[in-house]
């Protein structure tokens, strides 16, 4: 083969166009110096074309310049940050008397408790209260800047104005709050857009006063103090943020409905001072209002693009109620944030990474309740020599939006306000125990994860019915009642329409929403609802929304039956009465079924011999039916005989006497004589 020189002349008719040989691949790689790439083979410095190094170039050079601008962003921020120097300066704590104090500290991932003692400076007088507590501007001196209370942090200790409080009300708020971090750190750890954090709260005991004072002992955080939301359903309108309502709604599907993190308030995205409701609605103080509270705010949360991106599920509202807030939902678009989307697991710095420690932005700390400043100050860093990798929720970077309806002014105002907070959190403490292994912590990170993961639960009804389906297939004998948090938060909305907690005073309420939600906690297995829809579609009266009724036209006798048997199945005492009287009078009986004697005896009998609590943990009497007139109901059915019951007196002479004995108890007598006479004739046929 002759292998021909290839080159441009003036004219291109005087082109040679065939195909690319290897000799044309060996020149142009010779005359490439650095846009080069390795062939599939393995081989070196061999290209495919010309057009591909082009592509390969601008990739390059793209790469470079992102990381570029992103470094820069990040020099020039800390720059600013570091010449802003010290708030508080001009407070002049240093003067101050030096104390010593013992801090308590809690550990929310072991559950324990620790102690050391520190040195502090605090101003004698509060600077700001609020309902409860009043603040005090402070200085601690950390253990790596002996006696230089120039570089020493700057705290704000809290105390209740009420000195009656109890001692043990302050270790109960920092376990809350500890707890409500380790959750913060469960939510970054699914690379949402924006990442939280949660204020290190510990206690301090200022050994040196007079009955040894508690205080509560936090970072100060320079920048406009938001609330987010309330422990009482309320959601901030002004300034609609999406991180926060997202957070509260991951924490109530991650942890299985078994509580929820609310009250979100703070500085940008760092939190304080946050409320727990649980299921039981025990612990976490006063404020912790139980399956109320997460009814409140699942009420009044509209699920967004973060909420997508966590695969949360909305909450399930009725359409009147989704209608009244179309001036919520069609705000959405206002304040869009970027989603990642991904999940990023919390790990520790590198060897290299400890070695330039300072380099790095120490940007969260974690849940194990220890500060900077102690034996050995390690947190999650990111390097900046790597920050086109950063996910950073502080800075405000080109790539991503504000995660709030503002406009261009007001994002520049933002920006000096970040400044100034990430200049704080550059102070932000360490939170490893200095005695604990790394592979030690990050073990306990993924076994939380892992837990957090089995108990995952949607927050929507078709989630928890198919969750209860298979806790059935699981587990033999399982109820088919009770025990759902879900069920009951919507079971607390169709109270909270009743009492007009959602309309204006004067107002009525939304008896169809009330009707929605009382409907949803019956699908759930809620005992109390599924009584309640039994009765409204039965005509019956009811103690849960006793103003409402339903129209003729809404009754459904057959699904009042069926709900009047789920609750009687669940051994509530007044649907088994219930049941009994229908099937042996026909009276309530739907046209599917008819009088049926075996079945009234046999749920007769339950009842008769039911003593325990149902399976919600209550106990019905039967005050309107008295014990021993449902034995002598019995004893008549068997005497008599008929709809598939077979005539038996001398059961029902068995029966008649029992009753007696029964009405005795009582102190019925004259009824217990006729009990005994009737027996006696019963027995007579028996003869005969």
């Amino acid at each position: 083969m002759v292998l021909v020189d290839r080159t441009l002349s003036e004219s291109s008719d005087d082109i040679d166009i065939r195909p690319l040989e290897l000799e044309d691949l060996r020149r142009r790689l010779d005359e490439s110096d650095d846009d080069c790439h390795s062939l599939p083979d393995g081989s070196s410095n061999q290209s495919f074309s010309a057009a591909f190094q082009i592509g390969l170039k601008r990739r390059r050079e793209t790469t470079v310049n992102r990381n570029f601008v992103a470094k820069m962003a990040w020099k020039n921020a800390v720059r600013k940050a570091l010449a802003l120097g010290d708030p508080w300066e001009k407070f002049h704590l240093n003067a101050y008397k030096t104390e010593r104090a013992r801090r308590h500290r809690y550990n929310a991932m072991r559950q324990t408790w620790t102690q050391d003692e520190v040195v502090v400076k605090m101003e004698k007088d509060s600077f700001n209260h609020g309902a409860m507590r009043e603040c005090f501007r402070m200085k601690k001196l950390s253990n790596f800047s002996k006696d230089d209370w120039e570089r020493a942090h700057n705290y704000v200790a809290k105390r209740y104005m009420d000195l009656n409080t109890p001692r043990e009300t302050y270790f109960d708020d920092v376990r809350l709050q500890m707890d409500a971090k380790l959750w913060g750190e469960e939510y970054n750890r699914h690379n949402p857009p924006k990442k939280v954090d949660i204020f290190q709260m510990a206690i301090l005991e200022m050994i040196d006063r007079e009955g040894s004072p508690l205080f509560h002992l936090e970072h100060f955080i320079e920048g406009q103090y938001v609330k987010y939301n309330s422990n009482s359903g309320f959601v901030r309108s002004e300034a609609i943020r999406m991180t926060p309502q997202a957070f509260s709604h991951f924490t109530f599907e991650r942890s299985g409905h078994e509580l929820i993190v609310v009250d979100i308030q703070g500085v940008g995205d760092l939190y304080t001072d946050p409320q727990i409701h649980t299921s039981h609605g025990e612990e976490y103080g006063d404020g912790n209002l139980g399956t109320r509270g997460m009814a409140l705010f699942l009420h009044s949360h509209r699920c967004n693009s973060i909420c997508e991106s966590l695969n949360l599920t909305p909450f399930d509202l009725a359409p009147s109620e989704i209608e009244s807030n179309k001036t919520i939902s069609s705000t959405k678009n206002a304040y869009q944030t970027i989603v990642r989307g991904t999940e990023e697991i919390v790990l520790t710095p590198s060897e290299e990474e400890k070695e330039h420690i300072q380099d790095y932005i120490r940007m969260r700390s974690l849940s194990s309740g220890y500060h900077s400043g102690d034996d050995r100050p390690r947190t999650k860093l990111t390097s900046i020599s790597s920050l086109d990798s950063l996910e950073c929720d502080d800075m405000i970077l080109m790539s991503e939006s504000e995660d709030s309806l503002v406009d261009s002014a007001k994002r520049e105002r933002n920006h000096h306000h970040h400044l100034r907070d990430y200049h704080n959190r550059l102070r932000l403490d360490s939170m490893t125990d200095s005695g604990t292994d790394t592979e030690t912590r990050e073990m306990e990170i993924m076994q939380f994860k892992q837990l957090v993961q089995r108990k995952a639960r949607p927050s929507h009804v078709l989630g928890e019915i198919e969750h209860r389906k298979q806790l059935e297939l699981l587990e033999e004998n399982r109820s088919k009642t009770g025990g759902s948090v879900l069920g009951q938060v919507h079971l607390d909305l169709a109270k909270y329409h009743e009492l007009n907690r959602f309309v204006k005073e004067g107002e009525s309420f939304d008896q169809e929403a009330a009707i929605y939600h009382l409907n949803q906690a019956a699908k759930c297995g809620c005992l109390e609802a599924i009584k309640t829809m039994a009765q409204l579609h039965l005509g019956l009266p009811h103690d849960t929304l006793p103003g409402i009724q339903l129209d003729d036209n809404k009754c459904e006798l057959e699904l009042g039956f069926d709900y009047m048997q789920t609750a009687a199945e669940a051994k509530d005492r007044v649907a088994m009465i219930y049941i009994s009287k229908a099937y042996e009078t026909g009276i309530g009986l739907p046209k599917s079924k008819s009088k049926n004697w075996d079945k009234a005896v046999y749920w007769l009998e339950k009842v008769i011999n039911t003593n325990t609590e149902d399976e919600e943990g209550n106990f019905d009497g039967t005050m309107d039916d008295p014990q021993y007139q449902l034995v002598a109901r019995q004893a008549v059915m068997y005497l008599s005989g008929g709809y598939c019951l077979e005539k038996d007196p001398n059961k029902a002479g068995e029966l008649y006497t029992y009753a007696a004995e029964l009405a005795t108890e009582a102190m019925k007598g004259k009824l217990a004589a006729k009990y005994y006479m009737q027996a006696e004739e019963a027995w007579a046929e028996c003869e005969e």
